[in-house]
């Protein structure tokens, strides 16, 4: 059971890692200017792949609930960051984005029925210290609506992680994540077109390369596994793994571009990994009640049902 919990732990990892290196494949291999460009062809491609291999669409409340999953994990939070990332320097952006987990656990509590603890609240804010340090510069400029997007930001993808593990899900996970890689990607489409126009008429090799990686390991993989872990984690849990982003964007820095590594960023990474071990130490599940739909009886396993409530149980 301990080594099952931990795989899935380290299999969750990997989404974050992987969005560690979208700083890096953007400003390589990308047309420059076009963030909301490589958000919509990071999420919309993938979105509908999944659903062709899956073959399966939204049934009754979940096309409403795949379009609210998908605007508040990846539309709506990709939009802050971009207004984040234009109007704030990446340290202070990522800084703000690093309460995800402390808004994630105060969620929890109130929708899931998860236990908020001295522990959870001293590794969130350890987190916090660890990234400024990782990321945060001197003399960097703050602006009022680049703050409040870098917050908006944390605020909608923390309520999708907590919404992702309390509606109950209806259909196999490649087919969840395809809906909510669709809803989102969408939601971004005429945004990009009208803020940045029409996508590029000549794309290079290499711009090719990068918004294939984005979207076939970034999103479809990347979004897949970060699902996954939601199901079978406390999504309290899960999102502290987020902090791996910008440890992951600063050591690939330092290895391919040959950036500083400073003594305060080493400090700062230390006490991310502190921080997202020690809040890896609670429940496998986190104590939350059984989730929405899943019908159970008196011994606590599911009631015999129709094919749905299986596929609820086994996805």
């Amino acid at each position: 059971m301990l080594s099952n919990r931990l795989g899935i732990i380290l299999t969750t990892a990997l989404a974050p890692a992987v969005w560690g290196t979208t700083y890096i494949v953007t400003t390589e291999l990308l047309p420059p200017g076009r963030p909301l460009l490589a958000a919509v062809v990071r999420a919309l491609p993938a979105g509908l792949l999944l659903v062709l291999i899956t073959r399966r669409l939204p049934r009754g409340s979940w096309w409403w609930r795949a379009t609210v999953l998908g605007a508040l994990n990846i539309g709506a939070f990709l939009a802050l960051l971009f207004v984040a990332a234009y109007r704030l320097p990446g340290g202070v952006a990522a800084t703000v984005g690093a309460v995800q987990p402390l808004l994630v656990a105060g969620l929890s509590a109130g929708l899931l029925g998860e236990r908020l603890t001295l522990r959870t609240v001293l590794s969130g804010l350890a987190g916090v210290a660890g990234v400024s340090l990782l990321v945060l510069r001197a003399g960097a400029r703050l602006d009022g609506l680049g703050v409040a997007a870098a917050l908006g930001g944390a605020v909608v993808m923390a309520a999708g992680v907590v919404l992702s593990k309390r509606w109950a899900p209806p259909a196999p996970l490649l087919a969840t994540t395809g809906w909510q890689l669709v809803a989102g990607g969408l939601l971004l489409l005429p945004v990009a077109l009208l803020v940045e126009g029409p996508p590029p008429a000549v794309l290079t090799p290499a711009n090719l390369a990068g918004y294939g990686y984005l979207s076939l390991v970034g999103a479809a993989l990347a979004y897949t596994l970060w699902f996954r872990g939601i199901r079978a984690l406390s999504p309290t849990g899960v999102t502290f793994l987020g902090l791996l982003s910008p440890l992951v964007a600063t050591t690939v820095g330092w290895v391919v571009l040959g950036q500083e590594l400073t003594a305060a960023q080493v400090l700062g990474a230390a006490v991310v990994l502190g921080a997202l071990v020690v809040a890896q130490g609670g429940r496998p599940n986190g104590g939350s009640r059984p989730e929405e739909g899943v019908r159970t009886e008196g011994n606590g396993r599911p009631a015999a049902g129709s094919e749905d409530d299986l596929v609820r149980v086994q996805s």
